[in-house]
C-alpha cells in the first residue's frame, strides 16, 4: 500500500474519531434546552461533557493538520471553496468553547439562559454544516483545471449535500441522547430514553435515504456499509428502550463509523472530485505530499499516536460516573450586575 493510500486512511480515521466523540458533544449541546427542565437539570447536562469536550475537538485539529502535510492540494481547494461554510463552523465551536467556560461566571438566570442558547446553536450549526460539507465532498464540486473552486455558496445548498447534513444533525442528536441515558441518572435519564427513540427514527429516516442516495450513485461496498449503519442505528433504538445503556452507545458510535467509512469508501481514490470535469479532480496522487514527507508523518503518528490515545482512555476512565441533582453543588459566580 502506497504512503498516500496510507494517509487517505489515517485521515479517515480522524474524521471518524472525531465524528464519533465530538458527535454526543453536540448531541447534548442541542438537548440542553430540551432536557433541561432547570438551571441544575442543565448543569447536569453540561458536566457529562465538561471534561472531554475540549480533548474531543483535538481530532479534528489533528485531521485538519494531517490533511494540510498529507494533501496540500486537497486543503487549499477545500478550504478556499469552503470558506463560508468553515468559518461558519469554526465561529460555532469558539462560542461553543466560551459558552462552556463564561455561563456559570455570573448568578444571573438572564446570562445563563443567553449561554444556554448560544450552547444549543453552537452545536446544532456544525453537526449539520459537516454532514453538508462532506456531502459536497463526496459528490464532487466545481473545480478548474487549476483545482481553484468554481462555484458559489449557494452551489454547496444543494439537495444530497443538505440531506447528508439532516442526517449528521439527527445522527448526532441521537448519540448524544444515548449517551446522556449512558452518564445520568433519576428523572433526565428517563426524558433522555424517551427522546432518544423519537431521535433514532428520524436518524434512521434522513440516514438511510442519504446513504441509500450515496450507495446508489457509487455502488460497491457502500451498500454493505449503509446496511449496517441502518442496522446498527435500529439496535441503537431497541438498546436505549430496553435499559441496555451501553450497547445502545456501543450502536450509535458504531453507526457513525459505518457511514464515515461509507463517505470516504465512495470518495476514494478522490479526494474531491469535480463535477466540470472529470479530469480537474483531485486525487490521493495529485493531491499529495512529496514522499519523503509522508514518510516522516508516518514515523512521527507512529510515534505520538498511541500516547494520545493512552491519555484520551484515562480521561474517559477517570470521568466514568453516572451524574445526577445530587452531583451538582449550589451555583456559584458573581451576583448580577457586579464588576
Amino acid at each position: 500500500m502506497a504512503l498516500t493510500d496510507i494517509w487517505f486512511l489515517l485521515i479517515a480515521v480522524l474524521w471518524t474519531g472525531y465524528f464519533v466523540l465530538e458527535g454526543f458533544d453536540f448531541g447534548v449541546g442541542m438537548l440542553l434546552r430540551i432536557l433541561g427542565r432547570d438551571d441544575t437539570d442543565r448543569r447536569v447536562l453540561i458536566n457529562t461533557i465538561g471534561p472531554v469536550w475540549d480533548g474531543n475537538e483535538v481530532w479534528l485539529l489533528v485531521a485538519g493538520g494531517a490533511t494540510f502535510a498529507a494533501f496540500p492540494l486537497w486543503y487549499s481547494s477545500l478550504f478556499s471553496g469552503f470558506y463560508l461554510a468553515l468559518l461558519l463552523v469554526l465561529v460555532a465551536l469558539i462560542l461553543r468553547g466560551v459558552a462552556f467556560e463564561f455561563r456559570g461566571k455570573i448568578d444571573s438566570p438572564r446570562w445563563r439562559n443567553t449561554w444556554d442558547w448560544i450552547m444549543v446553536f453552537a452545536s446544532a450549526g456544525p453537526a449539520l454544516l459537516w454532514g453538508v460539507a462532506f456531502g459536497n465532498i463526496v459528490h464532487g464540486v466545481p473545480l478548474d483545471a487549476k483545482h481553484h473552486f468554481t462555484g458559489t455558496f449557494f452551489t454547496l445548498l444543494n439537495p444530497y449535500a443538505l440531506l447528508g447534513g439532516l442526517a449528521t444533525l439527527t445522527l448526532f442528536a441521537f448519540h448524544g441522547a444515548v449517551f446522556l441515558t449512558l452518564k445520568t441518572t433519576g428523572e433526565i435519564r428517563g426524558r433522555a430514553r424517551s427522546l432518544s427513540r423519537v431521535l433514532g427514527g428520524a436518524a434512521i429516516v434522513f440516514g438511510g435515504v442519504f446513504l441509500g442516495y450515496t450507495a446508489i450513485e457509487h455502488g460497491g461496498w457502500s451498500w454493505l456499509t449503509s446496511l449496517i449503519a441502518a442496522l446498527l442505528l435500529a439496535a441503537g433504538v431497541l438498546f436505549a428502550a430496553g435499559d441496555r445503556d451501553g450497547l445502545a452507545f456501543a450502536s450509535t458510535a458504531g453507526a457513525i463509523v459505518a457511514v464515515t467509512v461509507t463517505l470516504f469508501w465512495s470518495l476514494y481514490p478522490n479526494v474531491l472530485p469535480s463535477t466540470s470535469d472529470p479530469a480537474f479532480g483531485l486525487t490521493t496522487t495529485n493531491a499529495s505530499s512529496t514522499h519523503y514527507t509522508l514518510q516522516i508523518m508516518t514515523w512521527v503518528a507512529v510515534a505520538f499516536t498511541p500516547i494520545v490515545l493512552a491519555y484520551q482512555a484515562w480521561t474517559y476512565w477517570v470521568f466514568r460516573k453516572r451524574l445526577g441533582r445530587d452531583s451538582i453543588p449550589a451555583g456559584g459566580g458573581l451576583p448580577a450586575g457586579r464588576r
